[in-house]
């Protein structure tokens, strides 16, 4: 199993956390994105949207390349039940999914790179401002959200698949620029999350392809 996927990326975050979380070991394989690695042919063939992560297994003797955190991680669910990152019950895996959903679809899009690109080039706006803005709009979003079942984690006091978005997207908001404070549930989660040896392991500094700040 090979995870093409780039340090700094919290959606290759989000992946490696989640592999961690479930004990399986994998080939750390850095694309530079800074570098402009993912619009080269080679990871193309991997992955027409020139994104990451992308997860390589095999199948039936067959090289097959899975792309999108969320869908690698619900294959890993599939393949790989053990040490799960949803509850069992419908509803709860349901609203786990809501709590990623607002990181991944509603918060992510505004401060990945082809995003901020366009908006310091087309737009000629601060990049950091308009990250710091919508990212500190959505996790407010996401407190008020998570507020009636948080526990020690996002979810109760189970870890998940939510928590594993979490912690990446708090990185996002410290780099950009967003006032954490208005946050102060998330970052009680977060504090214990990067507690845990799943988290620790697959921070970005803690990478092969790390670069100094």
């Amino acid at each position: 199993m090979k995870l093409f996927n780039f340090w700094r990326s919290s959606s290759s975050w989000r992946v490696r956390i989640a592999l961690a979380h479930k004990q399986i070991s994998y080939e750390y394989v850095p694309v530079g994105l800074s570098a402009g690695i993912h619009r080269q042919p080679e990871h193309l063939s991997r992955n027409p949207t020139a994104t990451v992560p992308v997860l390589e297994v095999e199948e039936n003797g067959q090289k097959v390349e899975l792309s999108q955190s969320v869908a690698i991680v619900e294959y890993l669910e599939e393949t790989f039940p053990k040490l799960p990152l949803f509850p069992k019950s419908a509803t709860e895996r349901a609203h786990v999914r809501a709590l990623a959903e607002i990181i991944n679809s509603g918060i992510q899009p505004f401060q990945n790179l082809q995003t901020l690109n366009y908006v310091k080039d087309v737009l000629k706006a601060d990049q950091k401002v308009w990250a710091a803005y919508w990212i500190e709009k959505g996790m407010i979003e996401l407190e008020k959200y998570a507020s009636a079942k948080a526990g020690t984690h996002l979810f109760g006091n189970s870890f998940t698949w939510a928590d594993c978005c979490l912690v990446p997207q708090m990185y996002g908001a410290r780099r950009f620029g967003a006032d954490t404070d208005k946050f102060p549930l998330l970052t009680r989660i977060e504090k214990h999350l990067l507690t845990l040896d799943a988290v620790h392991s697959s921070r970005p500094d803690a990478q092969i392809d790390a670069q100094p700040a």
